[in-house]
């Protein structure tokens, strides 16, 4: 051993050694533990860190000479543990190193405590089976990997979740539920004509903190989603194929490089607002035992954790400490790691000052916009959180695009018939100007979404009208309370010809708005063939049939997928449609079934005429969500001009980009079906 460097934090290698640093403001004694292997019992080096000679302000560092990549590592350390003040060090702990870029022995994770932990003092040999750290190198050869940086208009997001994507065997997979087998998709993903992977939280988490069971089967439940996260700099050991300490890092690399020569970016789902130390009832993995009263925003009453999370514990991201950590992990994932961009779980919580309440110029989201190494990521916010900070369209930085909870629950609540919506449906087509504008932002700060992993799928929601989350083991009460869904007639599943001609027609409403919005559209995986979580719209405890992907349904409904694909590319042939600015007043204009500017209180049915100054493509786009047939007047044409219908979701085969859609005459008056909608484009008569 020698004294080593406080910096970097976490692990370096070096020519003589592997260097240590950790950071423990009111620690009075850390110990480094070296394991021979994952699963050990008892340390074979525990050392005790020397304050003289082994701690430089508050981090806590030393060399360990000879040592090299695959080294297995934790720490203890002792401080005071006087929860009135904030302070729960316990020495009896194995701690992670917060800064760790991988784990060893994933599936060793302590059961979830239900009780306040009692401090203990035991003496070495200290025996845990704890989950333990994993020095890693970066010998990974990236060739020449590049980021495709997709401009925001081209971009079209993919939202899945690894192990989701190819665990079922219907997925065929080589390696099913793993790094590698996300790369057997990647033709599909060109088939289907998306151009980014939105990754569910793929740091590391403990799948098994979950304690309920399924009231039918008696089977333990599991985190399956991943919102608990354990180690920020580590891809989840879980997702590997290999075999070998280390192989998820080398797998997610390779995963990355494999989509980025098929130019598809990756965005990761990261969750810094909590963690999942939970409460002052839940574990102690790292943050807590190594300063709790720097990492989470305390109560007054310093036991207990404010919960602007529903997690448990919020994390206190704008103590300059933790500012630090996070924007180190952030750097690391795109330096060492090459992904693209971030979507920020519950992100207004990291515009919390230290006491928790709102700040306008919140200085962490300031560094992420502003840090010159991440300057060039796309950063997506989901821009509400737990404690009622709804700030969609008033996310504090220009550069940050927001998940658009209004365009998802306008245009649901559009389709399914609710009165006086056409408003606000308008202006979510039209790229959320009343949101945006007003701030300077832009419609490619929208991301616009009818669905995601968190509620309904596409199939669900037009055929449930109520959740049904029993499998949970939470009585029903967990998932929104309120999803803007339907069943037309029959709750879930049903053979009745019209209920399903209805559910389908809904389907290919829903996507079609997405995908004629301006904005950026996001789709949730496997929407495109009708995937179904039976009508769970919290499936975050389902690592089952029940939350896998059936790839089984692509065959049986080839025909949304059909549609699904000719709908991006229809966004991509008229680029109007995802234009980087909002519409001017005199580019676009709203009419109604009489041919006269909408009502908008009362009118459902609406048409608008697409007609920008400096590009070729005139549209007319008309919407009815009327459960019956509506006449209406199509826009007058330039002389020598008819209409061509592109797009109409009643129609056999709904989408027509071959030039083999009807033709109609300038003014001429049309049908419009029932729950439906259709897009015409100019052309020379």
């Amino acid at each position: 051993m020698a004294p080593g460097n406080p910096l970097p934090q976490g692990v370096h290698l070096l020519k003589g050694g592997v260097n240590f640093a950790l950071f423990s403001r009111h620690a009075r004694k850390v110990w480094l533990l070296l394991y021979d292997r994952p699963d050990a019992d008892v340390p074979f080096v525990s050392f005790e860190l020397d304050p003289r000679c082994n701690k430089t302000g508050d981090i806590w560092h030393v060399l360990v000479k000879g040592a090299s990549s695959g080294l297995i590592y934790a720490f203890r350390v002792d401080g005071p543990n006087e929860p009135e003040r904030g302070h729960r060090y316990d020495a009896s702990k194995v701690l992670l190193d917060p800064y760790a870029t991988a784990l060893a022995g994933q599936n060793r994770f302590d059961p979830p405590e239900r009780h306040a932990p009692k401090p203990c003092r035991k003496k070495t040999p200290f025996k845990s089976t704890a989950v333990k750290c994993l020095v890693t190198e970066s010998g990974f050869d990236w060739q020449d990997d590049r980021s495709p940086n997709h401009a925001w208009s081209d971009l079209v997001i993919y939202e899945t979740h690894v192990r989701g994507l190819t665990i079922h065997p219907s997925a065929g997979a080589q390696s099913p539920g793993t790094f590698l087998g996300v790369i057997e998709k990647i033709d599909y993903f060109r088939e289907l004509g998306v151009n980014a992977i939105e990754f569910m939280p793929l740091q590391e988490f403990n799948p098994k903190e979950v304690t309920a069971v399924n009231p039918d089967t008696g089977e333990r439940l599991t985190n399956f989603w991943g919102y608990n996260t354990v180690g920020f700099f580590a891809p989840f050991e879980g997702y590997a194929s290999g075999s070998y300490p280390g192989c998820q890092v080398d797998e997610f690399k390779t995963m990355v490089k494999a989509l980025h020569k098929a130019g598809i970016e990756v965005l990761l789902d990261v969750v810094f607002n909590h963690t999942a130390e939970g409460d002052e009832t839940g574990p102690t993995i790292n943050f807590r035992g190594l300063d709790n009263s720097i990492y989470y925003i305390l109560e007054e009453d310093k036991r207990r954790y404010k919960n602007y999370s529903g997690c448990g514990n919020t994390m206190n991201c704008n103590h300059p400490v933790v500012r630090n950590y996070i924007l180190d992990c952030l750097r690391y994932w795109v330096v060492e790691m090459h992904v693209d961009g971030f979507r920020f779980d519950l992100a207004s919580i990291l515009g919390r000052s230290r006491d928790g309440s709102l700040v306008p110029n919140p200085p962490l989201l300031e560094q992420i916009a502003e840090d010159p190494i991440l300057r060039g990521v796309k950063l997506i916010a989901e821009a509400w959180d737990a404690g009622g900070a709804y700030l969609v369209g008033r996310f504090p930085g220009e550069r940050w695009s927001e998940w658009n909870g209004l365009f998802r629950d306008d245009i649901r609540r559009y389709w399914r018939g609710d009165s006086a919506m056409a408003g606000a449906f308008a202006s979510r087509i039209c790229g959320s100007a009343d949101i945006y504008e007003h701030s300077g932002k832009a419609p490619v700060n929208s991301i616009n979404f009818v669905t995601c992993h968190d509620g309904f799928t596409l199939s669900d929601m037009v055929s449930f009208a109520c959740k049904h989350n029993l499998a949970n083991g939470e009585e029903n009460r967990d998932g929104c309370g309120e999803s803007y869904s339907a069943n037309y007639g029959v709750e879930g599943p049903t053979k009745d010809p019209e209920i399903c001609l209805i559910r389908k027609r809904q389907m290919r409403n829903l996507m079609a708005t997405l995908f004629l919005s301006r904005g950026v559209p996001m789709m949730l995986g496997g929407d495109e063939f009708c995937r179904t979580q039976k009508g769970n719209n919290n499936a975050y405890c389902q690592d089952s049939e029940l939350s896998w992907v059936d790839w089984g349904l692509l065959d049986e409904n080839k025909d949304f997928f059909n549609y699904v694909k000719q709908l991006i590319d229809l966004r991509r042939r008229y680029r109007v449609l995802s234009s980087e600015r909002f519409y001017d007043p005199d580019e676009i204009s709203w009419f109604s079934r009489y041919g006269e500017s909408p009502d908008w209180q009362v009118d459902s049915s609406i048409g608008c005429h697409i007609h920008p100054k400096h590009a070729s493509d005139s549209l007319c786009l008309i919407a009815n969500p009327e459960l019956n047939d509506v006449d209406f007047p199509l826009p007058k044409t330039k002389d020598g001009f008819c209409w061509e219908r592109i797009l109409d979701t009643c129609a056999v085969n709904p989408i027509a980009l071959d030039g083999s859609g009807r033709a109609y005459e300038s003014g001429a008056i049309i049908s419009m079906g029932s729950r439906s909608v259709a897009l015409f484009v100019q052309k020379v008569d």
